[in-house]
């Protein structure tokens, strides 16, 4: 597949997109929407790749949607992948949000689209999209008060402020802070040791949490129970068993 507007690479079971328009500190026009869904898509239909990694070029991550392409964003408003391209897809596959410079509007949405994030120290995140009146769309509303809290949520959401990599790091917004610079190797890192587990197993246990939330605790467990039995027929915990015996991954040592 060729674009123009991202680039992408595969590294191993490790497939990394990067949202290539520094000129415009990464904005999302409808072209590039439509190369993203392309792209995660492919990677979550093709089974020798097991983790994505999301970033951006030119040391920020995303300004979000391209305002100057607003009227054939508002018509993919409604469409069932999100106007962004990709933020109502839930995959089957984990993702990686690795983020640098500036987060805000729609590149807020999708850094909160992935399962972790990494940031380094230049991170900014807010809503910035609140003081021209665009509404958050890919997910923002749902998705960031699951992360961080209610109190916290409607902090960003309401007053369009900026928050440091620090403070998003304090919230648990961020899973990782590392140095400038550093934020896609430690993404990597991360997306390297998940893929050497089993990865059925993994998959299911992920989507157990995302069908769990805001389910009753009853039904949660119901839910818990079927993708455990569905990981158990794999035979993955047989597999995980034997090495066990042969003595590894004990005493919290990872694979």
């Amino acid at each position: 597949m060729s674009y123009r507007n991202i680039v992408v690479e595969e590294r191993g079971r490790i497939f990394i997109v990067t949202i290539n328009r520094p000129e415009r500190r990464n904005a999302i026009d409808a072209d590039t929407a439509e190369e993203l869904y392309r792209a995660w898509t492919y990677f979550d239909n093709n089974p020798d790749l097991y983790v994505g990694v999301i970033t951006g070029a030119g040391g920020n991550f995303s300004s979000g949607a391209d305002l100057y392409d607003i009227d054939r964003l508002i018509n993919r408003v409604s469409n069932s992948e999100g106007p962004l391209g990709f933020t109502r897809l839930r995959l089957s596959k984990p993702v990686i949000a690795a983020v640098s410079g500036y987060c805000v509007a729609g590149g807020l949405e999708i850094a909160l689209w992935a399962d972790i994030r990494v940031a380094d120290k230049t991170a900014k995140f807010g809503f910035l999209e609140r003081r021209f009146g665009v509404p958050l769309v890919d997910g923002g509303t749902q998705r960031l008060a699951r992360i961080i809290g209610l109190g916290r949520a409607l902090d960003l959401i309401l007053t369009g402020r900026l928050i440091s990599a620090e403070e998003a790091y304090q919230w648990g917004l961020v899973s990782y802070l590392v140095d400038e610079g550093k934020a896609i190797d430690k993404a990597i890192e991360i997306a390297e040791l998940i893929s050497k587990y089993p990865q059925e197993t993994l998959r299911n246990d992920r989507l157990a949490v995302y069908e769990g939330l805001d389910k009753p605790l009853s039904e949660g467990l119901i839910i818990e129970m079927n993708y455990g039995l569905k990981s158990i027929r794999t035979g993955e915990i047989y597999e995980g068993v034997r090495k066990f015996k042969e003595g590894m991954g004990r005493h919290g040592d990872l694979i």
